[in-house]
């Protein structure tokens, strides 16, 4: 599935984001653009149009297309992946007021969760017999046409015509059009299944290790915490091409340092960086995911100021900071649960050392969240982060009103 490509036009109140291909990837995901934009509206709480006359799908204010593609693999978390074996060859069904997913290739029909805002837009919007909505079928035609034109070499296809003219086809072809679009679908998916098997092969299994020894017990269990953030975060792939697997090297690279050298403080912090640096990962966000659960162990309160040099060089952004979080999330929520008492000195350790901003840290503790860990535990770990929480709105508080004294 081809990226999510925007652009932002105008200024001031009338400043708007444009999503130039959205018909094209609601096309390859078998869904209708209309799905997409105003599932992008909820999570953006911005007003949208879902039905536009020039293909031109807008969201209100200035959106970067890095934060739009995040929630773009949310969608197909929630709305395309098969809740069973995660494959996104689903058919959205309708039935007994449920949304069903139905999978062509394990061949169960999964439920989609009905509490998601879109949900009830889903069912509200329900095609009548089966009928797609206008800006649905001009996708469909749209895309159909650009596979089309590439399967003849990027020869310019004689099909190729106006939006004028795709509006004046007729309602009368609507079956024939579902019939080609799924017969695409199916000649798309099985070509992408090719294309994709050499990525397969290199993906490394993991088992969990229960052993005792702390640091070989985090990194067995290292990969799945990986596949998991993957999954969460959509396709796993970084904006620039760069798998999951790298991420695995990485974690599967500080196990053996650190096992050669006696522990994980004889690990250098410049060794992690150069290795990062030769995966062609040191500046992407998920490394400090990895990163949070394999430079630590159960005395990392005082570990935390000597690495936070390196930590620092590599958050460039509120997202690697949230990545830190969610792999801190995971350390001490799932791999050491005994340590979850601590997470509120950990933070204090991270905001001392400006590893995280005030923000990111009010809106983490604000709100619990599954994407590195499951809810009960999410819960937990903000729970014990209370203390810090407190103090820290207790301290902006003190230094507002030591600036209104001043003043």
């Amino acid at each position: 599935m081809e990226r999510l490509q925007s652009k932002i036009e105008g200024k001031g109140n009338g400043i708007k984001t444009v999503i130039v291909n959205l018909s094209d990837v609601a096309h390859q995901l078998a869904r209708p653009p209309s799905y997409l934009i105003k599932y992008f509206g909820f999570e953006l709480g911005a007003q949208t149009n879902i039905d536009p006359k020039d293909d031109r799908w807008i969201i209100n204010g200035a959106h970067e297309s890095t934060k739009l593609q995040d929630y773009l693999d949310g969608f197909i978390n929630r709305f395309v992946l098969c809740k069973s074996c995660k494959n996104p060859e689903t058919v959205v069904h309708i039935k007994d007021g449920n949304i069903v997913l139905d999978c062509k290739a394990c061949g169960q029909r999964t439920n989609v969760d009905l509490r998601q805002k879109l949900s009830s837009f889903i069912l509200k919007n329900a095609s009548v017999k089966g009928k797609k909505d206008k800006s649905t079928k001009k996708a469909d035609r749209k895309a159909r046409k650009e596979a089309e034109r590439k399967a003849a070499g990027g020869e310019g296809s004689p099909a190729e015509g106006s939006d004028e003219q795709d509006d004046n086809d007729g309602d009368d072809q609507d079956g024939d059009d579902s019939d080609n679009g799924d017969a695409l679908f199916k000649r798309i998916n099985a070509e992408a299944k090719e294309l994709n098997e050499p990525e397969e092969e290199k993906e490394i299994e993991w088992s969990v290790d229960t052993s005792e020894e702390a640091v070989k017990a985090r990194m067995k269990e290292l990969s799945g915490d990986l596949k998991q953030a993957t999954l969460n975060d959509g396709d796993g792939e970084d904006a620039d091409g760069e798998g999951s697997n790298s991420y695995d090297q990485l974690g599967k690279w500080i196990e053996s340092q650190a096992e050669e050298k006696g522990g994980i403080t004889k690990v250098e912090d410049v060794d992690v960086y150069l290795k990062a640096k030769e995966l062609h990962i040191e500046t992407k966000h998920r490394t400090l995911a990895v990163l949070a659960q394999t430079l630590f162990d159960e005395n990392m309160i005082k570990q935390i100021d000597g690495r936070a040099a390196m930590l620092k060089r590599m958050i460039t952004s509120e997202r690697h900071e949230k990545a830190l979080l969610g792999g801190t999330e995971r350390f001490v929520g799932i791999e050491h649960p005994n340590m979850t008492n601590q997470i509120s000195a950990i933070l204090l350790k991270y905001y001392e050392n400006e590893l995280v901003t005030e923000e990111v840290l009010k809106a983490w503790g604000s709100k619990a969240s599954k994407k590195y860990v499951d809810i009960a535990t999410s819960k937990k770990v903000r729970k014990n982060a209370e203390k810090f929480l407190e103090w820290l709105e207790t301290a902006e508080s003190e230094e507002e009103s030591d600036d209104d004294d001043d003043e």
